[in-house]
C-alpha cells in the first residue's frame, strides 16, 4: 500500500508555448506559459503476491491552477479556469508462460472546472475512460510479436456537455525477427481493422464559401489513418 502527495507544475498542451505567430493573420502573438502550479495526491495498492500476476489499483486527484484550452477559430491555446481531475487506474500484467505476457490497463477520470460559470464545468477534450490491453510473445527463438488494443471513451467537446465525441477502438500489431545479435527486422501494422474513427475532435464555428458570415458550429475531426504497414531495421549497440 502506498500514498503520495505534493506540489509541482503541470501542462496539458504545449502548442501555445511554441506558437509565435497567429495562424489566421501571421502576426506575432504572445506565447502561453505552459507550466502552472498543480497539487496532486494518490493512494494505491500493488500486489506481487503471485509470481505470474502483478496488479496495481490507484486512486488519484490533481488540482491545476489553469487549464490550457484549444481555441478553434484562432488555432492556438489560451489559459482558462482552474480545474480538478480525479479518477482511478487499474494496471495488470499476467505471465501464463515464460514466453507470453498479457497486460490490461483500465482508467477513468472526472475532469471539471472549479468555480461556477454559466458556460458549464466540463473541460473540452478531457477523456473519461481509457482501456489498453495486449499480448506479447517473446520466445527463445528469433521471432517475437505483439497485439495491442486501445479504446478511448466518449468525451465532452463543450463546457456544458451538450456536444460529445464518439468513442474509438484501434488494433495494432507487431512482428519482429532477430537477424543477428545486433540487428533485427520488424513489421508493424497500425489500425489493423482500418477502423473509421477520429484521432481527435473539436467543436467550434467555422465558415466555408457560401456559408453565413458568422460561420456554423460543428465538430471538426482529424481522422485516424487507415490500415498502415511499416517495416523497420533496428540496430542495437
Amino acid at each position: 500500500v502506498y500514498a503520495n502527495w505534493g506540489w509541482g507544475f503541470h501542462s496539458n498542451d504545449a502548442r501555445g508555448a511554441v506558437q509565435s505567430r497567429d495562424p489566421r493573420t501571421g502576426a506575432p502573438n504572445m506565447r502561453v506559459d505552459p507550466l502552472v502550479r498543480a497539487k496532486g495526491a494518490e493512494l494505491g495498492i500493488r500486489s506481487v503476491a503471485r509470481g505470474r500476476f502483478h496488479g496495481t489499483l490507484t486512486g488519484w486527484l490533481l488540482d491545476i491552477a489553469s487549464e490550457l484550452v484549444f481555441v478553434g477559430d484562432a488555432g492556438t491555446t489560451e489559459p482558462s479556469r482552474p480545474s480538478r481531475r480525479l479518477g482511478f487506474e487499474w494496471a495488470n500484467v499476467y505471465t501464463p508462460a515464460r514466453w507470453l505476457n498479457l497486460d490490461a490497463d483500465v482508467s477513468y477520470s472526472k475532469a471539471r472546472f472549479r468555480g461556477p460559470d454559466p458556460t458549464g464545468e466540463r473541460i473540452p477534450g478531457a477523456i473519461e475512460g481509457v482501456v489498453s490491453a495486449g499480448a506479447t510473445a517473446q520466445g527463445a527463438g528469433r521471432l517475437s510479436g505483439s497485439l495491442r488494443l486501445r479504446y478511448f471513451g466518449p468525451r465532452p467537446l463543450t463546457e456544458d456537455n451538450r456536444v460529445r465525441s464518439k468513442g474509438s477502438s484501434t488494433l495494432n500489431a507487431r512482428l519482429a525477427c532477430r537477424l543477428t545479435r545486433r540487428y533485427s527486422l520488424a513489421l508493424q501494422g497500425f489500425n489493423v481493422r482500418s477502423a473509421k474513427v477520429s484521432d481527435i475532435d473539436y467543436y467550434y464555428a467555422s465558415r466555408l464559401p457560401g456559408e453565413p458570415v458568422e460561420g456554423i458550429e460543428d465538430i471538426h475531426t482529424h481522422p485516424l489513418e487507415p490500415f498502415t504497414l511499416r517495416a523497420s531495421l533496428v540496430a542495437s549497440f
